[in-house]
Order: C-alpha cells, then structure tokens, then sequence
C-alpha cells in the first residue's frame, strides 16, 4: 500500500455582518487560522463587512502518516478574523471574533458541508458579532517518491553555491517539513504572534500592496530559542549521504531555532474506548486453550483437532496447508472448582477425519496424536498480563507418524480475557462444531448514519405536445429504495407548466457511493390510471449536503421518455408525451435527527452532521450479568429448552452478548461502554431466544425467527452520578392471552459523567432535537412514516453484518415490528395516566372544599388569616406559592425511587386483567384478518365509543356557546342584565380598593354552613340558562 499522508483543509469561504473597525463604519478583515503549530492566513479584503474569501488553507497532521494516527486526531483549530491596520489604521483592537472547533468536527472529504459558526469572544470584555463560513475536512495524499541521493559534489562545487551567511549569525538549520509557498510568517523570534497578545496586529514586512492580494514568503512554523553545542547542529542537520568534513568544535554553546513540539492531541469521539474491566459484573473463570498449527503430520492428511474437557468436547475446521497446518482457534471451557469443572485433565487430539465426525467409532489408523495437560497445573493469567507464549508440544500415540509437534498454549483466565470474545464457548449451541458456533458469539453492531434527502419540485416545462383529457392530472413520484412518495396531483394548466413547490423527504443511509441512484418520475393520471411521462435519476454521492436551512442552487432536470409510457399510451392519441424538463432542488439535510427509535425511548438526539455534534459528557456502562427462570420456549428431544441471548442499544451502538445453548438460567456476565451526549436518553435491553443452527425440514419458518422474551428501559435521567444501580428486572411480554412473565433479567447500571455537574444541568437548558427541527420542522403526519423507513434501513444494515444481528429481534428492539391498530386496553391506561398526573388538581379541590366546609375550624381561621396577609401583600403570593412547592418537593425527597423504576409497568398499562377480546382486537392485523361477524360487532362497540366521546365534545361546545351568548344579544334580557352588572361592578371596583374587595370576597367564599343555601347560586343558575346552538343542530 502506497504511503500516504494526511492533510486538514479548511475552507474559509465568508463572513458575515463584522464589527466595524476603521472609524468609517467599514473593516478590512482577513482570516487567520492556527493548528498544530502551524498557522495560515487569507488575503484581505478591503473595506467590507461581509467579506469573501474562499480560500482553502491546508495543514499537516502530525505522526508520519494516516496508518499511524487517527484520522481526526490533533490540536483543536482555531480560525480568528482580524482587521487589517495596513490598509485603515484603527485605535481600536484589531480582533473581529473566533471560532474554536473541537478534533471531533473533523470530516473526511466528501462528508463536508458549508457551516456558519458565531464569533466568539476573546476575554469578557471582548466585543465582537457575525459568524464565519467554513468548510473543514481531511483527505490522505499518497506521498511523492523520494528522488535518488545525488551524487556527492566536492567541497568547493558546495561552498560556491551556498550562500554567504551572515557575519553574526549562526548556520541554520535545514527544514524536514517545508510549508507551501503561498503561506506567510505572522510570528517573530521573542516576540508574542500578532492579533494574539497585542492590541493590533502588526502584519509582516514585504506584504506588498495592502489591497491587492500579495505574493508571500514561506510560512515557517512557531519557534522557541534552545542552546546547543553546535557541532551536533551541524551532525543532526547534513545529510549522510554528504562526504564534507564536519567543521571544528565550538566549545560555546550556540543558539538554534527549532519546531516547537505540539500539544497531546485530545482523544477523537470514535476511538476505541478503554477496554471494559468488568467491575459490574461476576468474574466467570474459563479454561483457555489455543492451537495454533502443526508440523511433521502426513502430507496427504486433512487433520482437525479435538479439544474434550469435563465432558465437552469441541472440533476445530479442517487446517490450512502451507508450511505448516493452521488453524489458531481458541477454545474457553468453564470452571467451576467446587464441582471440579471441567475435570481434572484436559485431552488434545489431532484426527485424519472431517470435523463433524465421529471419533469414538473411528479408526486407529485415523488417530494422528495427542497431549493431556493437569488442569491443576494450567498458568493463571490476568487481563494486564500480556498473552500467553505458545509452545511446541510431541504428540504422542499416533501409530502413522513419529515425531510431530503440536503448537498449543494453555491457561486460566476470566471473560475479561481479549481472547475470549473469538473463543469456542462451551455453552454454545451446536457447540460440537466451532463454525457453528460463530453466529451465536458476542458482537458490536454500529447503525449507519442515516440523512435526510429533501426533493422540492417547483415546476414542470414541456411535458405534454398536445392537450391531455380535461380530468387529467400530473403529479411527480420520487423513488429511493423501498420508499417512493408523490407529490399531489396538478390539472394541466394551458397557459404554462404545472407548479407545485411541495417537499418530499426520504431517508437515505451513508456511505454513498455512485450506483445508489435517486429517481425522479413525471407522471400523467387519468382516472384510476398512472401514465409514466419521463424519469431521471440522481447519484446520491452528488447531491449536495447541508446542515442549515440555507437555500441550495436549483436545477433542471431532463426526463428521458419512457418506453412503457409509450406502450401504455398506445392508440391514444390525445396524449403524444414527451421527457420534457422538470425544476427540482435537491439537497441531504444534515442538520436534522434521524431517529429510528420511538419518541419515549430515543437514546440519541444528535444530527446527521458530524460537525455539529457536542463533546460527549459522559459514559455509560451496562453490565448484563444473565438471566433468572426463563420459561421454554421450544421443545427439543422431548422436553424444552430456551437459547437465550440478550440485546443492548444505546445511541447508534448495538451490544449482543453470546447465546447460551439450553439453559434457563443463563449467566453472561458482558459489559458494554457508551459515550453519552444527551442525560435524558433511554438504554434498551432486550433478551431473546435464538433459533437452532441447524433445523428440521418440518419445523417451518416460525421456529427460524428470534423470539422475543422481554425488554427493559432504563432513562439515564434517574440515575445517580458514579452509583452502580445492580438488580433483577422482570421480564414481561403481553401476548394475545396476557401479559406473561418470562423471567428476571439482572443487570449492572452506571453513569459517570466526565465534566462537572454544571454542564450536566446545562444540558436541560438546551433544545432537545437540532435547531433544523425548529427552524424547518417536519409535518407530524411524515414523522412516523420516516421513523419507520429509518428503522427498516438501519435493520438491514444490520443484518449484512457476519455474524448478522437479526432483522425480527432488531425491528422489535426499535418497536417498529408491525403496525397496531386501536387499543382500548392503552386508551384506557393513557386516560388513568392523565388523571394520576392531574390528581394535585383534584387534591387542591378537595382542600378548598374541606376548608370551606369548617370541617377542621383551626385551619379555616388560619385559611382567613393568610388570605387578608395576602390581600395585603400582594407581593408576597409567588414566593409563598414557590415556597409551598419546595416544601412539597423536599417532603417527597425521602420517598424518592432507590432505584431505576421497573419497566414495564403492569399495573400502568392495565395489563393485570384485561379482556380478551380487547387483547384480540389490539393484535389484530391492519387490514383485519378476523371473520366479518368479529369486525361488524367490534365496528358497533367502536360506535359506541364515538357516540360517548360525541356528548363530550357537544357538552364542552355548549358551554363555549353559552359564553359567547353573554355579549350576543340571542337573549336580550340575559345579556342586558350581564351588561347592567358590568356596569355596576366596574363602578364598584373604582371606588373600593382592590385588596378590600379581595378580602370580602375571600370572606364570602370561605363562610360558615350556616350562612349557605343547599340550592345553586344565582350565577350558576343565570349561565345555565343561557341560550346555545344544541337546538339548532339536526
């Protein structure tokens, strides 16, 4: 592979609405940017608050290439805008704002888009407005050949041409990492950069015409003085290849200019994360074994080996032939020392036979060797110690051969182990093969970063010669995979082309590459008939990205006829078609969530765009110790049997542990890390049951499918900052009969926050979804459709992974398995969750009526007491009321949830009993597969729903109408008598002081019994009797 290096390049394209600077109410501003040591500059460009530059400056990574560093490793950048003093001398700063950008901002080419990022300030004091448009991207370019050492020239030839130093200064040295040509040096030897420390910023000597953009000298790197013999200046920096004698000892020291070394770069988001140390969970100690390869055996042999320990046995695959036979599989078994597992010696045999076959009836001949270690005797190993040697071992009690070695390295370990997730388990399926056992391992799946591709149509030219029937229509159809949407269907108008200027917005997966084309079709409806007109076709990997809601540049595009269009047209001859022309805009949004996840379990809430994700804030880490009285879920030889393996999702990571083959009470003691972004996110874990490997022709489809047992949700919210929240959930499933508990999952929950408790309470401040969902929002209607499309995208990546992740257990992870329909059994449960969530309303009520009612005396004079205090002081009702609620939270403080609450919720989603023909209904199908009996007599009690929900809504309009009806004149003598009392109140009020007239009427309220009528009062009765529009509706 040619060697390459990395280049960061960054755009500095515009500015817009700058301070001005000069005095005249204008600036000259030019653009600096700084990373690594390495600093750039724009041109200037006078007199203009709203600058353009698009210049690209490009800067070296540090390390000697991208196979050695991280592809957004490296210093943050900074980019500052300054104003230039050469051409209009200020008093004023010089500083016009900055940008800071974080490592994590960094995208490769192809992935960057056009971002306008606001000007930050220097110091507090600092002032500063506008923003910047930048492009910021990385790229790897190979590196040129190195060219032949020229041969070595005579020390005269060299003096000659080197140029005469100068009498007091020092030799200087040779730069390693010439800069390009174009660039230009802003610093000096002792003194601070420009722009940085000093009010203005000085520019350079022999920049040339202040307003035309100048010719510059190189740009060399920041550079600190450091005392050297300079003899070994002289060794270090001449070329080897050099014959010329090296020049006499200085005995004093001179100084030298040399690079400053740059800073530790920060860690990127997306590198690998510190290996877990598996603190959540159970230590599990396992027996290693590794074979490596073998030498000496026959050449015509096709060996494998077989591992037996404690009764199980594994198999590698048949060896490959090179100098040796290779296989270099591990193989982990379990130990158990208080029932001696797994024995106490562990047997290595090599056979001349397949895999799969079996060796108790083979023949001696076929049997090639063997070894026998004491388990007792097997080195214990710790995850900080380094791997095991490996070590030639003779194998003996082979009758065809003698003197074959067997390379095997054996010793006891944890699952903490970095060879234990490649390992052959013991309580894996099918575990007598080892191919058979790498689908059932355990595996990260990472989702694919999915966009937003917004198609405008505005309008259409030339798409018909000859006027088309009065009924018909266009319409335009965008396809992308699986999706395909249309916009609404336009008469023809005669006197120029269709219009429509609506949106349709598809969700499209990364990476983009040329062959996933978006298609674009005009189409003709007559009737109940679709007529194609002409189509044309879009290379995703072309279609400009953006991460803002700026206006992209529009297009034309040409619609190629199609020849089914002229087949379906046939002896019509009405309608002669064309390709015609069609006006689109098309663009990916990067600024919008994509989310594939249900609103009330979303585990992340960033953009598509990298460049505007937030630093991480902390880390989550999920430890998943097994499984407590699974229920069968199958039945194998007789009896049941449950091979369970348990799901994790957090953000766009995916977690699968391994499948632990017939076992209800499995034990796998993983643990998974995810950096956090967002505290008010959901983890998701689920557990299923995986299908056999290897299936009877008779068991059908059904029994291939992942079933689900349960999942539990954790919000991060309620959790405690570094507290490790450990304990058994129930695992609940609701199924046609009823909710069903499966079992009790037991997980190991903590969340660290890596920043201080400041920026966590900052982030419930900020806007749950991207600023794009504001400033553009998506029409509710489209948001589940492109949930749905989202989900079904990232289900299918998934399950091109090897081993595959699969589709039913991931579309049910994601609640997107299959369309419900009504439930009355949830219309129910959301109804008791709005009453449960008003009952402090109905409490207040209740305390007013008691109150009221002199049921407690002592509380009603205080009740008078504080109501006069209040009339009084009116200024003191907020803070009692905002005092009152604390007293209320910090009452509740000591009830507070120990724990994550349990999810799901029997109780709350009405589950304990409910009906079955509610249940049957609520999975029923869409369309409905029940016969036409069970839909009519469902269709009737839906009828009566509706007629209920009808009452309420004509109860709540007649109310609405009987207040209007005060002011209307429908009754004059209700309304002169409201108009009459206005009057009267109104001239009461200016006379009386409010706080009396508060005090009465608080008094009058809270009277005694004794002073009240059993019948309604009078107010009450004059508003019921107002008219409203019941009568009049048929």
């Amino acid at each position: 592979m040619a060697a390459t290096v990395r280049k960061l390049v960054v755009e500095v394209v515009e500015a817009r609405n700058l301070l001005p600077k000069d005095g005249t109410g204008t600036s000259s501003p030019y653009a600096r940017a700084d990373f690594d040591g390495q600093r750039r500059k724009t041109r200037t460009v006078p007199r203009d608050l709203n600058p353009a530059w698009n210049e690209p400056l490009e800067f070296s990574f540090p390390g000697p290439g991208s196979g050695g560093i991280d592809p957004v490793a490296g210093e943050p950048l900074e980019v500052a805008i300054f104003h230039d003093v050469r051409v209009a001398p200020t008093r004023r700063n010089n500083f016009l704002g900055r940008v800071r950008l974080d490592a994590r901002q960094f995208v490769r080419k192809g992935e960057e888009a056009l971002i306008y990022f606001p000007l930050e300030k220097k110091s507090f004091l600092s002032w500063v407005r506008g923003d910047i448009g930048l492009k910021v991207y990385y790229l790897d370019e190979p590196l040129a050949p190195e060219p032949d050492p020229p041969a070595a020239d005579p020390p005269a030839a060299d003096a000659v041409d080197a140029p005469p130093p100068a009498p007091d200064a020092s030799p200087s040295p040779v730069c390693a990492d010439p800069q390009p040509e174009a660039e230009v040096t802003e610093t000096a030897q002792g003194a601070p950069p420009a722009g940085d420390e000093a009010s203005t910023e000085k520019p350079p000597e022999g920049d040339g015409d202040p307003v035309a953009p100048t010719p510059a000298t190189e740009d060399e790197p920041l550079m600190s003085s450091e005392a050297v013999p300079a003899s070994d200046t002289a060794a270090s920096e001449r070329p080897q290849e050099e014959e010329t004698p090296p020049p006499p000892p200085i005995p004093t020291p001179m100084p030298r200019q040399v690079p400053v070394p740059p800073r530790p770069a920060p860690p990127p988001p997306d590198v690998p994360m510190e290996r877990s140390k598996h603190d959540l969970v159970d230590k599990m100690p396992y027996l290693f074994v590794r074979v490596v390869r073998a030498r000496g055996l026959p050449a015509g042999a096709h060996p494998h080996v077989r591992v037996a320990a404690g009764g199980r046995h594994a198999s590698t695959r048949e060896a490959r032939r090179g100098a040796f036979f290779e296989w270099d599989q591990t193989f982990a078994f379990k130990r158990d020392p208080a029932i001696d597992s797994p024995g106490p010696t562990l047997e290595v045999s090599v056979w001349d036979l397949p895999p799969d076959a079996d060796v108790s009836i083979a023949d001696d001949r076929s049997f090639l060797g063997g070894l026998c270690f004491d388990t007792a005797d097997v080195h214990a190993r710790d995850p900080p110690d380094g791997p095991l040697a490996t070590q030639w071992y003779r194998l003996e009690g082979g009758r065809r051969l003698a003197g074959a070695d067997l390379m095997v390295a054996t010793w006891a370990g944890t699952q903490a182990d970095e060879a234990f997730g490649e390992a052959w388990k013991a309580d894996s399926p099918s575990a007598s093969s080892f191919s058979a056992a790498v689908a059932s391992r355990a595996k990260v799946y990472v989702s694919p970063k999915l966009w937003l591709l917004r198609l405008t149509v505005i309008e259409a030219q030339d798409t018909l010669t000859a006027a088309p029937p009065r009924d018909a229509g266009i319409a335009v159809r965008g396809t992308l995979g699986f999706q395909t949407l249309k916009t609404r269907t336009t008469p023809v108008n005669r006197n120029g082309g269709p219009a429509w200027n609506e949106d349709l917005v598809f969700v499209a997966a990364e990476p983009f590459i040329d062959d996933d084309c978006f298609v674009i079709s005009l189409e003709v409806r007559y009737g109940k008939e679709a007529f194609p007109v002409g189509s044309a076709s879009i290379s995703l990997a072309a279609i400009e990205r953006r991460v803002d809601d700026r206006k992209v540049a529009s297009k034309w595009l040409d619609l190629l006829p199609s020849d089914e269009a002229m087949r379906k047209v046939g002896n019509r001859a009405a309608m002669h078609m064309h390709g015609g022309r069609l006006h689109v805009r098309v663009c990916l949004d990067g600024g919008y969530h994509v989310a594939d996840e249900p609103p009330y379990a979303s585990s992340d809430f960033r953009p598509s765009a990298r460049q505007l994700w937030r630093p991480p804030i902390g880390v989550l880490e999920l430890g998943i110790v097994g499984c407590k009285g699974l229920l069968p879920m199958r039945t194998a030889d007789g009896k049941g049997c449950t091979d369970a393996y348990a799901v994790a999702k957090y953000g766009p990571k995916w977690a699968r542990t391994r499948t632990i083959c017939d076992s209800f009470d499995p034990a796998w003691n993983e643990q998974y890390t995810w950096p956090v972004y967002d505290p008010c996110t959901v983890l998701t874990v689920g557990v299923f049951d995986d299908p056999l490997q290897s299936l009877p022709p008779d068991e059908g489809k059904d029994a291939a499918c992942s079933r689900p047992m349960g999942k539990v949700r954790i919000r991060l919210s309620t959790l405690e900052n570094g507290r490790v929240y450990r304990g058994a959930y129930p695992l609940i499933l609701m199924l046609p009969t009823g909710a069903k508990r499966m079992g009790d999952v037991e997980l190991a929950v903590r969340f660290a926050t890596s920043g201080t408790a400041l920026d966590v309470l900052h982030m419930y401040g900020q806007p749950v979804l991207p600023a794009m969902h504001h400033l553009r929002p998506i029409l509710s209607v489209n948001r589940e459709a492109l949930r749905l499309a989202a989900a079904r995208i990232s289900v299918a990546h998934l399950a091109r992974a090897e081993p595959p992740l699969r589709r039913e257990a991931a579309m049910w992870m994601l609640d997107a398995a299959e369309p419900r329909g009504f439930s009355m059994r949830k219309l129910r449960a959301n109804w008791n969750r709005a009453v449960a969530a008003l009952s402090w309303v109905a409490d207040a009520a209740r305390w007013a009526e008691d109150t009221r009612s002199w049921r407690n005396p002592t509380a009603t004079t205080m009740a008078h007491a504080v109501l006069v205090l209040l009339a009084w002081h009116p200024d003191l009702i907020v803070p009692t009321l905002t005092l009152h609620v604390a007293a209320v939270g910090v009452w509740k403080y000591r009830r507070r949830p120990r724990a994550p609450a349990p999810h799901p919720c029997v109780r709350a989603s009405m589950a304990e009993a409910p009906d079955r023909e509610e249940l049957d209904e609520e999975f029923d199908t869409i369309p409905s597969a029940k016969t036409a009996e069970v839909v009519r007599a469902r269709y009737d009690r839906a009828r009566m729903v509706g007629a209920r929900l009808q009452a309420m809504v004509g109860d709540v309009a007649t109310q609405a109408e009987r207040l209007r009806a005060l002011v209307s004149w429908r009754d004059p003598r209700a309304t002169g008598m409201f108009v009459v009392l206005c009057v009267v109140v109104a001239m009461v009020l200016y006379m009386v002081p409010m706080k009396v007239v508060a005090v009465v009427a608080g008094f009058y309220y809270l009277r005694h019994p004794m002073f009240r009528d059993r019948m309604p009062a009078p107010v009450i009765n004059f508003f019921r009797r107002l008219p409203s529009m019941s009568e009049r509706i048929m």
